[in-house]
């Protein structure tokens, strides 16, 4: 503890950069894939009442749903788009600047959305959530890469996994928000949509306020007198030379400046094996169930017999349990490790999705079987959070060098999208079909990425990205000659921030 509040002292200007990336970050996609369900009879009623007053007739219920289903999908269009350009936009300007330029388009996506009810325009929804996507993919993979790159190695898993948690907060606060008693009403709807431009505006006022990524200052721009300032700031007074070693080491092995095109970095041998995992990563958090619990719980309640005002607050329950489970997940991932925590998680939520399946099968048989089932898909959502949530980030980043973070990131966030929207698209016909069976394939998709995530993913904690990319060698490269690392270039490189 007392370390802790050590680090607390001397590293607050991470601390802080910390909270400004994750406010204007991850926390806007989880505050806005959790609202939308909330606003959605109300978007709806919106969409009928507009249709009747401009036609003189109702909307036909088939183009109502069309409507709806494009209101919700466009979200995720927009998205593949941002996070596919992030690569180039990283590169030309920076991630500072791509950050509050991104908080202006959030900004004027909002006030649209927010003025879609006084214009009488349900086509103002439209444009304002394609804006949001595209603004949501661009500003997540920058978050985590800006996080990744300011952090010393000491700190790096719980800067990492401060992604999953401002994720799971941002859940929390828009099914907080979205409540009746709150914006979630027939009036205060608009409110609730355009209050996206909030966590925008914080972070536009006060990145400023911060340095770039002294990793990027230092090998991309060359700039040494900006680079040595930014780890002042950032890390305070103290001797930070192991860290220092570390980025100097990693621009000594970079054949050049030049950051690689997505082709390039697929065609390149050296990072074949990192690839293959941030592929089984990304694929494995769309198809290991999370959303189909999410799904649900609303089910299980409902058969339970409870009310449905009163579902609305225990279905925040499971929201809440993952948001607590993040910070158990920051707290431990320094000690335990990442592999620990994907293989571990993965095996645990295998076995919970059985245990669920079981119950589903058998709540009409007891009373009491549908609270079984409520326990273990709370239960299933904290494995969830203390595990891969926080440790599936932190790996993205800590496997590639600088040089090959964009591309890396473009492939992820693009794969990431695209599951979205494939899932989104063919779950419901999944669960009509197979019912609570359908968790049987998210079960052996979590045990096959564990054994894989067991045999093949070597455990980055406490190890530089030069040494991690030693160990990838030993797959990328098996029998054949192993690059060597030159390491004699920060020989003669000291740096202090003390005064």
């Amino acid at each position: 503890m007392t370390g802790f509040l050590t680090d607390m002292v001397q590293y607050r200007g991470l601390f802080q950069i910390i909270t400004v990336l994750g406010i204007g970050g991850t926390f806007q996609i989880g505050f806005q894939i959790s609202t939308i369900t909330y606003m959605s009879q109300h978007v709806k009623a919106f969409i009928n009442e507009t249709w009747l007053e401009r036609y003189g007739y109702p909307i036909h219920q088939d183009n109502l749903l069309f409507l709806w289903s494009i209101t919700v999908s466009i979200f995720g269009i927009g998205g593949l788009l941002g996070s596919s350009g992030s690569r180039y936009l990283t590169v030309k300007y920076g991630k500072k600047k791509c950050l509050l330029c991104n908080n202006l388009l959030m900004i004027v996506a909002a006030s649209i959305m927010g003025c879609s009810k006084v214009a009488q325009s349900f086509e103002m929804i439209l444009i304002g959530r394609f804006m949001c996507g595209f603004s949501a993919g661009l500003c997540v993979p920058l978050h985590h890469q800006y996080v990744g790159e300011i952090s010393p190695r000491k700190l790096r898993g719980f800067a990492n996994s401060t992604c999953s948690f401002f994720w799971s907060l941002g859940k929390a606060v828009g099914q907080i928000s979205g409540q009746r008693e709150l914006l979630g009403s027939q009036s205060l709807w608009p409110l609730l949509m355009a209050s996206c431009g909030l966590p925008a505006l914080v972070q536009l006022v006060t990145l400023p306020f911060f340095p770039e990524s002294p990793p990027y200052l230092l090998m991309h721009k060359g700039d040494q007198e900006g680079y040595e300032k930014a780890i002042r700031q950032l890390w305070g007074e103290g001797h930070h030379q192991a860290e220092i070693d570390d980025i100097m080491k990693e621009k000594a092995t970079m054949k050049n400046t030049k950051i690689l095109s997505v082709l390039e970095l697929m065609k390149e041998p050296a990072f074949r094996w990192q690839l293959y995992m941030i592929v089984i990563l990304t694929a494995t958090v769309q198809l290991c169930g999370i959303n189909a619990i999410y799904f649900y719980t609303f089910e299980v309640l409902q058969a339970a017999g409870f009310d449905e005002r009163m579902i609305s607050y225990m279905t925040l329950s499971v929201g809440l349990s993952e948001l607590v489970a993040t910070v158990v997940c920051i707290s431990i991932i320094e000690r335990l490790g990442r592999k620990v925590l994907l293989r571990g998680g993965y095996w645990i939520m295998s076995s919970l999705l059985a245990c669920i399946t079981v119950t589903l099968s058998l709540q009409d048989w007891y009373f009491w079987m549908p609270y079984c089932s409520l326990c273990l898909i709370i239960l299933f959502a904290v494995v969830f959070g203390v595990g891969p949530a926080g440790a599936t980030v932190s790996i993205r980043v800590e496997i590639f060098k600088l040089s090959c973070r964009p591309p890396a990131f473009v492939i992820s966030s693009v794969l990431n999208w695209m599951g979205i929207f494939v899932i989104g698209t063919t779950f419901p016909f999944i669960v009509e079909r197979l019912k609570h069976f359908c968790f049987l394939i998210f079960m052996g998709v979590l045990f096959t990425s564990g054994i894989i995530i067991h045999l093949f993913l070597p455990e980055t904690k406490g190890k530089s990205i030069v040494e991690i990319t030693e160990e990838f060698n030993k797959l990328n490269f098996k029998k054949k000659c192993i690059p060597t690392t030159p390491v004699h270039v920060t020989e003669d490189y000291t740096f202090c921030t003390r005064l």
